[in-house]
């Protein structure tokens, strides 16, 4: 079953966040700033819970530097990735 959830800035800005799960099950977050950086990020924890991911996104694609505001949102849920695609 392949889901999705998006997130856009509320705050002015063309980044967007959002999350897919894939046909084979596997939870990415894909990352798009609007002009050109579009990254891809496999979550990698054993069991992800989608919620708790979403609540990371929808506090990350708010700040200035979304990448590393999406890192520390993750890690203090414990929640681990790794880029797949730039």
């Amino acid at each position: 079953m392949t889901s999705l959830s998006s997130f856009h800035s509320s705050v002015g800005t063309p980044n967007f966040l959002g999350l897919r799960t894939t046909s084979l099950g596997a939870m990415e977050i894909v990352y798009d700033d609007g002009g050109g950086h579009h990254i891809v990020f496999r979550v990698q924890s054993p069991t992800p819970n989608e919620a708790r991911i979403g609540e990371a996104l929808k506090l990350a694609v708010d700040q200035v530097r979304v990448v590393p505001a999406l890192f520390s949102e993750l890690k203090k849920r414990s929640i681990s990735i790794e880029a797949v695609a730039h």
